[in-house]
């Protein structure tokens, strides 16, 4: 019998519509079936990236472990979106729920819709501010530094952590 192997992920989640914070936290309880040993950063609120003119993001990043692929990882979390009532607008547009893979233990993968580490994650401080909080020390895959030194690089204005 082969015994099942578990991956490292790390998981960020956003909101900036309706109760943001209720919705970060039901996403993360409708993945416990799938991510086992959850750890949580805390809430941080962020101004938009990309499209400016919305309400401003409640973000977070979780990390745990799932015997998933990451192609299944993928299609669980983005059903997890459909079932919270995300609709597909604007590109960087206000949502319910945005649920996005950073990292899944060292791989990396670039598919069409899939690209492990997370695009553009070494440059966002709205991931990488609560990734930060996990994970200081994670060398992120495919450079030669870590979460903290790639958050020294990035503009943090407007990042309030919520208490």
């Amino acid at each position: 019998m082969t015994k099942a192997i578990s991956h490292q992920v790390y998981i960020s989640l956003g909101s900036n519509l309706g109760d943001r914070a209720g919705n970060l936290l039901t996403a993360i309880a409708h993945m416990g079936g799938c991510i086992s040993n959850i750890q949580k950063s805390p809430i941080f609120e962020t101004p938009p990236w990309g499209v400016l003119e919305q309400p401003s993001f409640f973000n977070m990043v979780i990390t745990g472990t799932t015997l998933l692929t990451p192609f299944r990882l993928l299609a669980f979390l983005k059903n997890i979106e459909v079932e919270m009532g995300r609709v597909k607008a604007l590109h960087w547009g206000p949502r319910v729920i945005d649920l996005d893979i950073l990292l899944y233990d060292e791989l990396q993968v670039k598919q069409p819709h899939l690209t492990i580490p997370h695009a553009n994650i070494c440059e966002r401080a709205f991931v990488l501010v609560p990734l930060a909080d996990l994970a200081p020390q994670l060398v992120i895959p495919g450079t030669d530094r870590t979460v903290a030194q790639w958050l020294q690089s990035v503009d943090r204005t407007g990042i309030i952590r919520l208490a």
